[in-house]
C-alpha cells in the first residue's frame, strides 16, 4: 500500500497512530497485540463506515516490522475529552454527543463480521486461564443466555469521550476493536463503567465524567423515547456482564477498584431471595 511511516501523532494502550500518506494515518498495533483483533477492527470499521455510521474510513492493512496496522482516513480535531477539559463543550453537550453516536451504532443492523457476545465471552474465558473464577464465568454465560435475544444489535464496546474525534464535519467514533453483537444495554453498561469507575482514577475533576455519564443516559433516553429509569434498570441488569468483559480485555485485576467491581458482579449473580 502506498505510504510510509511518518511522525507519531498519538498513542494509546494498544496502538500508536502515525502519519502515513496525505489525508491518511496508520494505526500501528503494539508488539504482542493479536493481529486477528486488528483485522477484526479493520473489518468492523469498514462495515460501519459503509453503513453511514460516523467512523473513520479504512484504506487498507499493512504489516511493518511484524506489527499489524490499519490505514485510516485522517480525522483532524480534538477529542471530546480534550474539549470537556478545556471547557470547549459543556458536560451536558458531551453527554449528548455520546448518546447520539451510541444511538447511530445501535440502530445499525449488525454486519456479518460482528462477533457474537456469547461466543466471544466463552472463548475469552477459555483463553484467559484462571483470572475469572469458574463460578463467575459460568454465571456470566448463563446470564447472557437468559438475557440475549435473537434480534440483538451492534455495540461499539468502548464509547467514551477519548474515543470521539471532533472534526469539522462532526464527531467521529474511533477504536472499533471491541465492537460486539449485543443489546444497547451492554454499551450503556460499558460507558457507565468507563465514566464512573476508570475515569475517576485519572481525571483532575471527578464531577466531569460523572456528569457526562448522567447526561449521556438522559439524552439517549430522550432520543430513543424510553424513560431514563427503564434504560438505567436494563443497564444494571447487564452491568455484571460489562464488568467481566472489561476485566477480560484488561487481562485481570489492575487495581483495588477492579477487585471491588468484580465483587459487585459476583454479588449480582447470586440468586435473589
Amino acid at each position: 500500500m502506498q505510504g510510509s511511516l511518518g511522525e507519531k501523532i498519538n498513542q494509546g494502550g494498544t496502538a500508536d497512530i502515525h502519519a502515513w500518506a496525505p489525508g491518511q494515518v496508520v494505526k500501528l498495533f503494539k508488539e504482542g497485540f493479536p493481529p486477528r483483533l486488528g483485522q477484526q477492527e479493520a473489518r468492523m470499521t469498514q462495515a460501519v463506515f459503509a453503513a453511514g455510521v460516523p467512523a473513520p474510513e479504512v484504506f487498507g492493512e499493512v504489516t511493518l516490522d511484524g506489527r499489524f496496522g490499519i490505514v485510516l482516513g485522517r480525522l483532524n480535531g480534538p477529542t471530546l475529552l480534550q474539549l470537556t477539559r478545556s471547557g470547549g463543550v459543556t458536560f451536558a453537550q458531551a453527554g449528548a454527543i455520546l448518546a447520539s453516536l451510541g444511538l447511530s451504532v445501535h440502530r445499525m443492523p449488525p454486519p456479518p463480521e460482528a462477533f457474537y457476545l456469547r461466543r466471544w465471552m466463552d472463548t475469552a474465558f477459555r483463553r484467559s486461564g484462571d483470572i475469572v473464577p469458574k463460578h463467575i464465568a459460568s454465571g456470566i454465560l448463563a446470564l447472557i443466555d437468559r438475557l440475549q435475544q435473537p434480534g440483538d444489535g451492534l455495540c461499539h464496546g468502548d464509547i467514551h469521550p477519548n474515543n470521539v474525534i471532533m472534526t469539522a464535519d462532526g464527531p467521529r467514533l474511533i477504536d472499533w476493536t471491541f465492537s460486539i453483537r449485543a443489546p444497547a444495554a451492554l454499551d450503556h453498561g460499558l460507558t457507565h463503567i468507563s465514566l464512573t469507575e476508570f475515569a475517576l482514577d485519572v481525571t483532575d475533576n471527578p464531577q466531569r465524567p460523572l456528569a457526562v455519564n448522567a447526561a449521556a443516559q438522559s439524552e439517549y433516553a430522550r432520543l430513543s423515547g424510553k424513560p431514563v429509569a427503564a434504560l438505567r434498570q436494563t443497564m444494571e441488569t447487564w452491568l455484571p456482564i460489562a464488568i467481566v468483559r472489561y476485566f477480560l480485555i484488561m487481562g485481570g485485576p489492575t487495581s483495588e477498584r477492579w477487585r471491588r467491581m468484580m465483587q459487585r458482579a459476583e454479588a449480582a449473580l447470586r440468586p435473589q431471595d
